[in-house]
């Protein structure tokens, strides 16, 4: 039978799939719109298969917030041009939307949560039959706490949510301390949440880095006090090229290299334990500073911390929790 230009347009309507889709579903169902529907869903299941290998890396990151709970929703597909389409972006905010509506605290969760009629997880599948790209549910995170604040930053590719100790907050606070979150990537809200593996991890690095220097600044003592430049014999290559440029003879290239190898051997065998620990902490230190939320400075005024802002806002104010996603790298 003839399809009509109203049912395709309906089709269209109900689904969003595209003309020629429509108008294939109905002519095969001789145009019963419901079967020419499920006819459209289960391309959609078969585009999703075929696409199953294929990487998502772009996509779109909303977060949504209410009394006393914050989440951020990342949708992903496979091109920046379908990230950009408002059928993915409004399907991205009707995910969220029904998330923070459930208060759910899980990706499987967000999943199964109904939309429309049908599961989130089936409308992913039906928005895949229209573009054509593999698309998935590629990050979930939520904050419960007595004030919450979210910000999405330009072009929908990083979001962040914060939770704050104290209830009745000015949004705007919140939405400071979300900002400050986006722009600077804190590892934890201060240095008693931050992981044992990662102190642990920068404390060796601070050491062994201590102990080269101290190494370092012996060797170029050393070479000095027997007339070579230290900047001429600072590694082979450089050695090498200082010798063809007829910079360095091969006579001080050799003398050098033994000074260096000596001394280095002796220095290492000999540093004072205390003094490198002291200064692994202060470099331990510094990096709680640069990478815990409430010490780093304030982005909006690098005299104070965070901490001393919120303390500012309301006395003994304080962050419970905050969660960062982005899409593209850091």
């Amino acid at each position: 039978m003839a399809v009509s230009i109203e049912d395709i347009k309906k089709l269209r309507t109900l689904t969003g799939a595209g003309m020629m889709d429509c108008k294939n579903a109905l002519a095969e169902t001789d145009g019963n719109i419901e079967a020419a529907i499920e006819i459209i869903r289960k391309k959609g299941q078969a585009v999703a298969a075929k696409r199953e290998d294929r990487e998502a890396a772009e996509g779109c990151v909303l977060s949504g917030v209410k009394e006393g709970f914050a989440a951020i929703v990342a949708l992903k597909c496979e091109t920046d041009f379908v990230a950009k389409n408002e059928s993915f972006r409004a399907l991205t905010k009707a995910i969220l939307d029904a998330a923070v509506k459930a208060s759910a605290k899980s990706l499987d969760e967000v999943k199964a949560l109904d939309l429309n009629g049908r599961t989130v997880e089936e409308n992913i599948t039906d928005e895949i039959g229209k573009t054509g790209e593999k698309m998935e549910l590629g990050a979930y995170e939520y904050v419960e706490a007595p004030s919450v604040a979210g910000y999405d930053h330009l072009g929908n590719k990083l979001a962040t949510i914060v939770g704050l100790s104290v209830a009745g907050i000015d949004p705007s606070v919140g939405r400071e301390v979300a900002m400050q979150v986006a722009a600077m990537n804190p590892v934890a809200v201060d240095r008693d949440h931050v992981k044992k593996e990662i102190i642990d991890n920068e404390l060796n690095i601070a050491i062994e880095k201590t102990k080269e220097e101290q190494v370092k600044k012996a060797v170029e003592v050393a070479l000095k006090k027997a007339g070579i430049n230290p900047n001429l014999v600072d590694s082979e290559d450089h050695i090498n090229s200082n010798i063809t440029k007829g910079w360095l003879t091969q006579e001080e290239a050799d003398k050098a290299r033994a000074i260096a190898a000596e001394t280095a051997a002796a220095k290492a065998a000999n540093l004072p334990e205390a003094m490198i620990q002291n200064i692994a902490n202060g470099r331990l230190n510094k990096f709680f500073k640069e990478n815990c939320l409430m010490e780093q400075e304030f982005h909006r005024d690098a005299k104070i911390t965070v901490g001393q802002y919120l303390d500012q806002t309301s006395k003994g104010l304080v962050i419970v929790d905050f969660k960062r996603v982005n899409l593209n790298q850091d």
